[in-house]
């Protein structure tokens, strides 16, 4: 048995309305009943619902089309079973409002007195604050250092502890080939001298 593609109602009166197909070829490929598409093209049934193009998702090409409307015998035949949905959109930063803002210094020192292989432009990603804001709070030069309160962001939910487990296994992972670089350089050293 044929999968179903993606939002059949909507693909069926795309169907419909662009092409020649009959209702009983739209309904099999679609998984919908012939008096369900019938009444789609009377517009009796899915009023409101826009028409979704099966070409445009890879679930059929304009050729497989062609040859059913020919044919009326022929059936549509799926092109693709296994349809890639992407999120083209980007993060969008949400607004952070006034009471809150502080915590993200505050969470910035947290950050710093409690995983100090964390780089500062690390932290900043994080946080969602700047890296020289950053460097200013570690060497305590930061305009407000006196009224920070270390707090824990994951608590707060500025981000997840997945979030936070990765960015130390980055700096761990850093600081092992830091270490392993200064051993080859030193054995290349002595072997100089």
């Amino acid at each position: 048995m044929s999968k179903a593609p993606l939002m059949p109602m909507a693909t069926a009166v795309w169907l419909v309305e662009n092409t020649s197909l009959t209702f009983k070829q739209i309904a099999e490929f679609c998984k919908l009943h012939e008096v369900e598409v019938q009444g789609i093209a009377d517009g009796e049934v899915a009023k409101g619902i826009v028409g979704y193009n099966p070409i445009n998702s890879g679930q059929l090409t304009r050729e497989e089309i062609e040859l059913s409307s020919g044919d009326e015998q022929r059936a549509l035949n799926i092109t693709n079973e296994d349809i890639e949905i992407k999120n083209t959109e980007k993060k969008i930063k949400k607004y952070v409002p006034l009471s809150k803002r502080q915590d993200k210094p505050d969470s910035a020192l947290w950050l710093i007195k409690n995983h100090s292989i964390l780089k500062d432009s690390q932290i900043a990603k994080l946080v969602g604050i700047t890296k020289s804001s950053v460097s200013s709070i570690r060497n305590k030069s930061y305009w407000n250092y006196n009224n920070l309160n270390a707090k824990d962001p994951v608590a707060m939910g500025l981000f997840t502890q997945k979030d936070l487990l990765k960015s130390l296994e980055k700096a761990e992972k850093k600081i092992l080939r830091e270490k392993k670089h200064k051993e080859r350089l030193n054995s290349v050293n002595k072997a100089e001298v």
